[in-house]
């Protein structure tokens, strides 16, 4: 009699999400999962070096798949995810699929649906890995869009689009390549930047207050959602790096028409289970309108954040959901906020807290996030801790995409006005050394 195939668990995504998210990989070897990865190939030198340290949460993975492909390319991770785990599911029992970040949401999506487990729906897993078909099925909530495919560049008629305007490419995340155009110079110009293949919207710019909506999604009923408050590099430049996110949103009356339209925004993508984190702007007559969803983890610090404003996690949640086992998840209880600081080009040379009991960790780029845990709800405010995402003697740029962020912190408050004034003595106290 053949023996048993061991349950197993599929996590995917960039490597580097498993760093700031270790919480997945402890929870499922809690369960007693085998723990499989699929990630791109890029990140095999520093995927296989965290296995084979016996102290680092990846030594908890069972095997790990690279997947060859181009992050801007349409479906270029598809053949090879499915390809891992059409081979995995011979030797093990896949019982949930996970996407912790964003290029491997669709493959993930598949993988869930070819097997019968608690996915977010193949018309999500889709649309939320690509832009123009957001705008295809999400018309209601977007603002007019002209859709340039790659052989159409040469032959679109530009007179339609009114500046200014945002030109973003439709495969890209982290607000990689998306800026304001003030003409149809510029904006003839930033479309000649963009590789042949890449598909690329343009579209009329909203002005307004910048949020999102993180949302758990089981059986097509949401069990928690919340609105986060954003800000942009878009308020002082033609980029769009978020700079700052507050949890919960401050401002009742806006989380009403935002939790309204994010409930309308999932009935129409058919979302069945997991996490949606979507992205709103609220025009001056208190329309809002979406600019992308996604159908994963959070990213950045969000789920610190919502530790920090909860008192809980959010990964075991997402696991229970991806299993099919009830899950809920509590309001938030605090206020907060994660800052990144603005910097000048140049080499980083240090970075000095001067606040008392805090001194800067140096996770750099990729490797593991330092445990942030939350305090009481009655803590006073309280600067958790400040972060170092780049190495001493980086060269850093101008922002205009999240990795070029440097430095964040986090703080949180029993109210937002004492949020408030501590991010005003806060920042003060965190410097940059660059030459």
């Amino acid at each position: 009699m053949p023996a048993s195939r061991p349950d197993a668990f599929v996590l995917t995504g960039a490597f580097c999400i498993l760093c700031r998210n270790p919480l997945y990989l402890t929870e499922l070897a809690a369960r007693d999962l085998k723990i499989l990865v699929i990630t791109g190939a890029a990140w095999r030198d520093l995927a296989l070096a965290s296995i084979a340290d016996a102290g680092h949460p990846a030594a908890l993975i069972e095997d790990i798949a690279f997947v060859q492909g181009d992050p801007s390319a349409e479906g270029a991770f598809t053949a090879g995810a499915v390809a891992a785990a059409q081979e995995w599911s011979r030797r093990y029992t896949i019982v949930g699929a996970q996407p912790a970040g964003e290029t491997l949401v669709e493959a993930t999506g598949l993988i869930t649906d070819a097997l019968g487990l608690p996915g977010p729906g193949l018309r999500a897993a889709r649309a939320c890995r690509s832009k123009y078909l957001q705008r295809w099925y999400l018309a209601e909530f977007s603002p007019p869009t002209i859709v340039v495919p790659p052989a159409a560049r040469g032959t679109v008629d530009w007179s339609a689009v009114v500046f200014p305007a945002v030109v973003k490419p439709a495969g890209r995340h982290s607000s990689s390549g998306v800026l304001t155009v003030l003409d149809r110079a510029e904006l003839l110009e930033q479309v000649s930047t963009y590789p042949a293949h890449e598909t690329i919207l343009v579209e009329r710019r909203i002005a307004g207050q910048e949020f999102s909506v993180e949302s758990l999604v089981q059986n097509e009923k949401v069990v928690f959602a919340s609105v986060t408050r954003k800000e942009t590099t878009g308020s002082s430049d033609r980029t769009f790096v978020e700079i700052a996110h507050s949890v919960p949103n401050a401002h009742p009356g806006e989380s009403d028409a935002l939790m309204d339209a994010n409930q309308r925004m999932l009935e129409l993508l058919a979302f069945e289970n997991g996490v949606a984190h979507s992205e709103w702007r609220i025009d001056g007559s208190g329309r809002p309108y979406l600019m992308e969803v996604a159908a994963r983890t959070p990213g950045g610090g969000l789920t610190v954040l919502y530790h920090l404003a909860t008192g809980a996690p959010l990964e075991p949640e997402i696991i229970r959901i991806a299993l099919g086992e009830p899950a809920s998840y509590p309001a938030p209880r605090r206020h907060a906020r994660q800052i990144y600081l603005d910097h000048q080009p140049g080499v980083l040379r240090d970075v000095t807290v001067d606040w008392p009991g805090v001194r800067p960790a140096w996770p750099g780029e990729n490797a593991l996030w330092p445990a942030i845990e939350p305090g009481a709800v009655d803590d006073p405010p309280t600067l958790r801790t400040v972060l170092v995402l780049k190495d001493r003697g980086h060269t850093l740029r101008t922002l205009r995409s999240a990795d070029d962020r440097a430095v964040t912190y986090f703080i949180d408050a029993a109210s937002a006005q004492e949020l408030d004034d501590l991010e005003r003595s806060v920042r003060p106290a965190v410097t940059l050394h660059i030459t």
